[in-house]
């Protein structure tokens, strides 16, 4: 795939907007409006007894309250690993001894160039959240039994918390 141009129609503090002409290896030509982030970084906070810390706040493009876990962009210069700490901190003020990858994805690579890393985090202690200005967060523990039953209601509907949670139950023991 070769870009033959590329033209940033908006930009704002968490995401731009270009225009983007490319050809495939045979000439094709595909032109496409592609939202541009950095990236995110996800953390699964699993406790001793297997319990996982989810946030609940209000999502403006949903239009409601979601259970999710913890999340935010990738800042210039980080990793998504560190990324993934200063959210856990900032969100839930709980830090974690261990962090293992748990899946990558593109939640939505028809238009959004977001690569979505998600982290387990293991060894927690509990601090204080510093959650930012236009946040306003509440947590709670979940059993996975809990949280089992919340995605098969459609009551946890975000992409990144299904994702997370049926891969570590599937692959990583989570039950």
């Amino acid at each position: 795939m070769k870009t033959i141009s590329s033209e940033e129609l908006i930009r704002t503090p968490i995401f731009s907007v270009t225009q983007d002409v490319a050809l495939d290896p045979d000439g094709f030509e595909i032109k496409r409006a592609i939202v541009q982030h950095p990236g995110s970084a996800v953390v699964m906070p699993v406790d001793e007894k297997k319990r996982i810390l989810l946030v609940r706040q209000y999502r403006l493009p949903a239009l409601k309250y979601l259970w999710e876990l913890p999340a935010g962009r990738v800042d210039a210069g980080e990793t998504p690993l560190q990324a993934a700490r200063r959210e856990l901190a900032e969100e839930t003020g709980y830090r974690a001894r261990k962090f293992q990858k748990l899946a990558v994805f593109f939640p939505s690579p028809g238009f959004l160039a977001e690569k979505m890393t998600i982290y387990i985090a293991h060894g927690l202690t509990e601090g204080e959240k510093t959650p930012m200005e236009d946040e306003r967060i509440q947590t709670r523990w979940f059993t996975a039994k809990e949280i089992d039953g919340l995605i098969q209601s459609y009551k946890i509907i975000d992409a990144k918390t299904q994702i997370g949670f049926l891969k570590w139950q599937r692959y990583f023991g989570g039950k």
